[in-house]
């Protein structure tokens, strides 16, 4: 037998936070040798933090990088631990992304990044170079803030695997290298490669853990190995958060999985595996031995490593059981809903030096998301607190420590959900005239089940002095449509309104505090526009959509209504299945026995048919034309689960014509959009996800002229 304990971590990495990345390091490390680990992995470019996006063009996050290694190997505690990290690295000029060996002081091997991540959110490209050098391995010259310490002069760099004692064999591949056709993975199996690692910076996405598990699954299926998987972990200064869940695999089987929504800032995961199975597991096909055997010249290059990465022999026999595979566990989207979103606030407000949140409440669907999301973050924290007090291998419960940092909190005090949810949120209802009592009820009692400081106001004085002082300047006072008024004296009316509630919830962030005796301190205000809304652009510039963050900004309506009902259940909110039953409005005009504004009529379009626009869109890659095609099959046939009729090519091209119109005049309100949490893969984020003009011909006549000739041609045969 040769026995290994490998381990591999999930770590709250923060881009630039040398200090801090560097403590989460060593204290991952540590924790992986107390479980008898001898090769412990880390995130992609864990040392700098994953999101430091123009900062790795600066010199000086490479050099405060290589800083950092010279603290682990100087570190007497950190001895007999195969170290794996990451770390950005300047070769013959040109800057790869690298992970990077380490053992008892030594540097044993650079291995740069073979594939870059250049689409979606991620901009790899732009700050490295991929390394096209297959199976080569070149000398690298080490900075001398490493040479001073034990005088090594150089290590290898390239694209190799490291051969330690008893013919074990350990290779990797980074992040972006597991979705490529042509995996890494694929070539070091056929070349012996017994243990394979991943460091990895990857984002939560609504319903994507599943695609990464069956990759990781799938890497060690057919050929055989174990496979680590790290992954950053976190809120890293952006709109990503990413989801943890560190996983080991064996043979296409997983063997230990790490939390995927957590706010503890490290986790280790650690498996003990017999690498002759993998010897068996492979020997039983003969395909692959054949196909191993005859690898054709150049075979795969090593660095050779004097060092036992197998289990001690006196290894007490009751430690000595090995992993055995276990079952994934997977979250619906609604509790990912609930978690994601809350673990990124949570690591966004700890982070930010605030004292809290402040939230316009409506009463409707999307700003009650968001006042449960609150919620359930403090339950969250409550959980982690108390599972801290009861595991923690050390003294130290740190995510008690910050809630009561910035709950104030004292040591005596109980903490629950509600009491930090009181100490640390505000809403606060702005109505009008136009607002009714049931919004404003539903507010209320919302605000007291999550256990928030709720303020409700009327906010008619302020709209009144606004139009008094235009009617003032110009003469000319506006009025509702409902009340004589024209189209573009509606929709000021309405944005006059929505505007003012901007205005005040930030006057209310940043004087609560002050309010309430507190020293110092301000309040992140909440936004709570959703992803259908920001693609259609049915929303005010620069009203409360415009915020410090927004949790639900990259969420469809459809999957919020779903996560009320969920939530109203689970979370232990009652009010949000009220909530979910209420139509959608935006109550900005007047209310009448006759008229009740609704935000689907309003927009022209429901939030199903939104969610399939965003789909085609962004994710189908569909102009207009292509888009109509696809449509007049889909809508051919009625669909009772969307309350859709059959509809004709005719019907078809008006809505999709009607899509089109409104989502390019719109597209300006993306420049502003505040940063939200990216949960869905159509989100029209203008500023990294969805890059796109914002100033369109909105009668799309050369697009919109195809669509009626093919209507024309449908209608005459």
């Amino acid at each position: 037998m040769r026995v290994v304990t490998v381990a591999t971590t999930s770590l709250n990495q923060w881009q630039l936070d040398f200090v801090g990345n560097l403590e989460r390091c060593k204290k991952s490390i540590l924790r992986a040798k107390l479980k008898k680990a001898k090769y412990r992995v880390g995130p992609e470019l864990e040392l700098t933090g994953y999101g430091c996006e123009d900062a790795f063009l600066e010199n000086d996050t490479v050099t405060h990088a290589w800083e950092l290694v010279r603290e682990l190997m100087i570190d007497e505690q950190l001895r007999d631990i195969v170290i794996d990290t990451g770390l950005p690295v300047i070769h013959d000029g040109v800057r790869y992304n690298c992970r990077l060996f380490l053992l008892n002081g030594k540097v044993l091997f650079l291995r740069p990044k073979r594939a870059v991540a250049g689409d979606g959110n991620y901009r790899e490209p732009r700050w490295f170079t991929a390394w096209r050098k297959e199976k080569v391995l070149e000398t690298f010259m080490l900075p001398k803030v490493v040479r001073e310490v034990f005088g090594q002069k150089s290590c290898p760099i390239g694209d190799a695997y490291l051969k330690f004692e008893n013919d074990v064999r350990l290779g990797c591949e980074t992040c972006e290298e597991l979705f490529t056709p042509n995996a890494p993975h694929i070539d070091l199996a056929l070349n012996g490669v017994e243990i394979i690692s991943n460091g990895s910076g990857s984002h939560h996405q609504l319903r994507k853990l599943n695609q990464r598990v069956d990759l990781i699954e799938s890497a060690t299926k057919k050929s055989g190995g174990c496979y680590l998987y790290s992954n950053q972990r976190g809120c890293d200064g952006g709109r990503l958060y990413y989801d943890g869940c560190a996983l080991i695999s064996l043979n296409g089987e997983i063997l230990k999985q790490g939390e995927q929504f957590s706010v503890e800032d490290v986790e280790v995961s650690v498996a003990r595996v017999d690498l002759d199975e993998i010897v068996s597991f492979r020997a039983a096909v003969a395909s692959q031995q054949v196909e191993m055997a005859g690898k054709k010249e150049p075979k795969y290059p090593f660095v050779e490593v004097d060092f036992d990465l197998c289990d001690d022999d006196d290894m007490n026999l009751g430690e000595a059981r090995l992993s055995r595979a276990i079952e994934v566990r997977y979250h619906e989207p609604e509790e990912e809903i609930a978690r994601g979103p809350a673990c990124w606030m949570w690591d966004y407000l700890r982070r930010s030096g605030a004292s809290g949140f402040l939230l316009p409440l409506s009463g409707g669907a999307d700003s009650s998301s968001t006042a449960a999301i609150v919620g359930s973050m403090c339950q969250i924290v409550c959980k982690a607190i108390e599972d801290q007090a009861t595991n923690s291998i050390t003294s130290t419960n740190e995510v008690e420590a910050e809630c009561r940092r910035i709950c104030k909190f004292t040591a005596e005090e109980s903490i629950s959900p509600t009491k930090m949810a009181n100490a640390l949120f505000s809403t606060v209802y702005l109505g009008t005239d136009n607002s009714s009592e049931d919004t404003r009820k539903r507010a209320k009692d919302l605000a007291e089940e999550v256990g928030a400081k709720h303020l409700s106001c009327s906010i008619d004085t302020v709209v009144a002095a606004i139009v008094a002082f235009f009617a003032l300047v110009t003469g000319k006072t506006p009025k509702f449509k409902l009340f004589g008024g024209t189209n573009a004296e509606n929709l000021a009316m309405q944005n006059i309104q929505a505007r003012v509630r901007m205005v005040l919830a930030f006057l209310f962030a940043q004087l609560l505090p002050w309010v309430r005796g507190q020293n110092g301190g301000f309040l992140l205000v909440l936004g709570s526009a959703n992803v259908d809304e920001g693609l259609r652009g049915y929303l005010t510039k620069y009203d409360c959509s415009s915020a410090d963050i927004n949790p639900i900004g990259g969420i469809s309506k459809v999957d919020l209504k779903k996560f009320l009902v969920w939530g109203a259940t689970h979370l232990g909110y009652p009010t949000l299945a009220e909530v979910e039953q209420a139509p959608p409005t935006a109550e900005l005009e007047p209310i009448t026995k006759e008229y009740i504004q609704c935000d689907e009529v309003d927009m022209g379009m429901t939030y199903d048919e939104l969610g399939t626009y965003g789909r085609l869109r962004k994710i189908g890659k569909l102009g207009p034309v292509s888009m109509f095609r696809r449509l007049c099959g889909e809508w051919s046939s009625a669909d009772p689960s969307a309350n859709r009729q059959a509809l004709k090519p005719r019907e078809v091209a008006e809505k999709v014509k009607k899509f089109f119109f409104y989502y390019s005049l719109n597209r300006h309100k993306m420049t502003t959009i505040t940063p939200t949490y990216h949960a869905e893969n159509y989100s029209p984020d203008d500023n990294r996800f969805d890059l796109r003009p914002f100033l369109y011909n909105v009668k799309w006549p050369w697009q919109f002229q195809r669509i009626d000739a093919m209507v024309a041609k449908a209608e005459a045969m």
